[in-house]
């Protein structure tokens, strides 16, 4: 027997490298933290580094304002027809001549607009739909918003079949050719979706001045990207046996996009209508600073006198307003395609719903010259909550004002005020780097320069502090939403009955305008931090809580089945099952939450933040173009990094579980 002595040399495990740049990564920034002499162009960004961006873009605004006021004219005064006429025939009606002799033509009547909401709720979604669509209009007009719901429902009217045309022409050129999907289309998308609202009223209102065209045109472009997203997607989602099917009977490129892609798309598309319908409903609002009128410009006053009650009347016909609209919508979505009809039947014959609902439209206006009372809403018949609302506002002060205070400086003192010192005082140079090593570490070379200049945007224009005020309010508010959200998902999982409780609170919380959250909240915490971190929490919620509880339920019962066969107790069932798997839609229910409660933050100015939406507001009260689209840059350049890290760490965890 032969014995071999030679010892084989043992290699040595491979020292993980990416702790060690991380460790030492960390340590550098700290002790620029700690000992800002070192560097101090590196903790505090140099004034005289600073590029005077705003004042570059307020010079074009100003050269566009000089050179083209004809063009801005010419376009107001054409889309100022549309609007002047569906103003006219939602709130105001027509009058011809001047003094006792002249004519007048009433609005379309309260009660056939009631009565044509229901008609629709009924033919797109029963009885129920129809008593809710009933109920929401009959709310409005009783409580005495009838008018104001008309002037932003006459808005809304105008805004959305532009949003639709519009988005479904670029949603098509993007679906033909994917090279100006990539290029164009989707980097305009992203800093469109996270452009904050009050950024697309400056220059609107700069251009076409303080009116309520440019509050349309204002919500038709923020209510644009949904629609383009949902006709790209929605094409490429048609079954390639249907594609194909439109080439072998000859069809032309046109014929096959009218007659076989779009109606095959429809159910996705009707979900875009759904989306833009929402999102001109929440920027109609909004617009109400720059002329648009209507019940956001009764919130904003109300918000501005402090007068609880009124605000909380125009915000509950907000809310009415866009349940009947976001029903209506989600129902026609839903609805499949009804079989051809002869062209030899009558138009009645053909749509006897809508037939039934324009009837009763004429008839009810007609009746009107008859009795006044069917034109407007009889102030004998309204009534106002808003005593109501003051009394019990009062009542919760006096009996919880001093435990309602101890909540609030314990939480500003103890929590927000301290987080806030933390990013207002971090290197700017330091966050740049730690990001990009983040972008690099996740996603490489393109995901860093990318994340990079983005970041170092807000430090080259002035706006560093400004940002990481957004960021820390931001930060703790979407911490606190899935925080509490993602247990609330987990626990709706596990129960069908609580699921069945969740789900009308997270609907409802899902329609309610942003401007809706704000109200009650300043009744009892006043203005400041606190206020806006409690309304963005209550605004970012839902996505934490949909997303966890959908990333529960559709792991597939055969990996449930087979972890109970290798004796899974309940607790390692979860930690080592359910929450691997159901972690990506998790980290995408997160990055909604962020992304939402960053555009909230920014509503939030309006109650006494100190951040980049203040910038924005203040550039909107003073017209300075410039100033408040740097800031929305900032602002758009914040939501783009948080998306993008967020989605990278989302398909790591994929790739690492081995999910597609």
């Amino acid at each position: 027997m032969t014995i071999t002595t030679a010892e084989t040399p043992i290699r040595s495990a491979p020292i993980p490298v990416w702790p060690l740049v991380w460790i030492a990564a960390v340590t550098a920034v700290a002790v620029l933290y700690l000992s800002p002499n070192i560097a101090p162009w590196a903790v505090e960004y140099p004034a005289s580094w600073v590029i005077p961006i705003a004042d570059w873009i307020s010079a074009i605004m100003t050269w566009l304002k000089a050179n083209f006021s004809w063009f801005t004219r010419g376009l107001s005064d054409i889309f100022g027809i549309p609007l002047s006429w569906a103003f006219n025939l939602l709130a105001k009606g027509w009058k011809w001549g001047t003094g006792p002799d002249a004519w007048v033509f009433p609005r379309l009547s309260w009660v056939g607009i009631c009565a044509a909401f229901a008609i629709a709720g009924y033919a797109l979604g029963g009885i129920r739909l129809a008593l809710l669509a009933l109920g929401c209009m009959l709310y409005i007009a009783l409580f005495g918003q009838w008018n104001s719901a008309m002037l932003t429902l006459a808005l809304i009217a105008i805004s959305v079949p532009l949003c639709i045309v519009i988005g479904m022409a670029l949603g098509i050129a993007a679906f033909r050719k994917p090279w100006f999907d990539q290029v164009i289309v989707q980097p305009m998308l992203d800093l469109m979706q996270t452009m904050p609202t009050f950024a697309y009223l400056i220059p609107m209102l700069l251009l076409f001045g303080n009116s309520p065209v440019s509050g349309m045109l204002a919500t038709a472009i923020f209510a644009i990207p949904p629609m383009v997203r949902a006709t790209t997607l929605a094409l490429k989602r048609v079954p390639s046996d249907i594609n194909d099917f439109g080439e072998m009977v000859g069809c032309t490129p046109r014929q096959k996009l009218t007659r076989v892609l779009l109606p095959s798309a429809r159910p996705t598309l009707m979900i875009g209508v759904n989306q833009v319908i929402m999102l001109a409903l929440n920027m109609v609002i909004i617009s109400s600073m720059i002329g648009a009128g209507g019940l956001g410009y009764d919130v904003l006053l109300a918000l501005r006198a402090l007068k609880i009650g009124q605000g909380m009347e125009a915000g509950l016909a907000i809310v009415a307003l866009a349940i009947v609209l976001d029903r209506l919508s989600q129902a026609a979505a839903r609805q499949r395609p009804v079989m051809h009809r002869s062209d030899a039947q009558a138009i009645w014959e053909r749509h006897p719903m809508l037939s039934l609902a324009l009837g009763v439209l004429a008839a009810t206006t007609l009746l009107s010259f008859l009795w006044p009372a069917l034109a407007a809403v009889p102030k004998s018949i309204t009534i106002s909550t808003a005593p109501w609302w003051k009394a019990a506002v009062d009542w919760i002060t006096v009996n919880y004002f001093d435990a309602i205070e101890v909540f609030r400086t314990t939480l500003l003192l103890y929590v927000l005020n301290p987080i806030r010192a933390f990013c207002e005082g971090f290197p700017w140079l330091g966050a740049v780097f730690l990001l990009g090593l983040a972008g690099y570490y996740l996603g490489g070379w393109r995901l860093a320069l990318l994340v990079v200049p983005l970041t170092a945007f807000c430090a080259v224009t002035g706006l560093w502090d400004k940002s990481m005020a957004t960021l820390y309010l931001c930060g703790v508010s979407a911490a606190i939403a899935a925080g509490i959200g993602i247990p609330l998902g987990i626990l709706a999982s596990r129960s069908n009955r609580f699921e069945a409780f969740l789900t009308p609170i997270i609907d409802t919380l899902q329609t309610l305008p942003s401007f809706c959250f704000i109200i009650p909240v300043v009744m009892l915490f006043r203005v400041g931090d606190v206020t806006a971190m409690i309304a963005t929490v209550l605004f970012a919620i839902v996505p934490a809580i949909r997303y966890t509880n959908h990333g529960i339920r559709q792991i597939p019962e055969s990996l449930i089945e087979a972890a109970k066969v290798s004796g899974c107790t309940k607790r390692q069932m979860f930690w080592r099952v359910e929450l691997p798997l159901a972690l990506p839609e998790i980290m995408l229910g997160i990055n909604q939450t962020m992304l939402l409660a960053l555009s909230m933050i920014i509503i939030c100015a309006m109650i006494g933040t100190r951040d980049l939406g203040q910038e924005v507001f203040i550039a909107l009260s003073k017209a300075d173009a410039g100033r408040g689209i740097t800031a929305g840059f900032a602002i758009a350049f914040i939501g783009i990094v948080a998306d993008r890290l967020l989605r990278a760490v989302t398909d790591r965890t994929q790739a690492r579980l081995g999910l597609t």
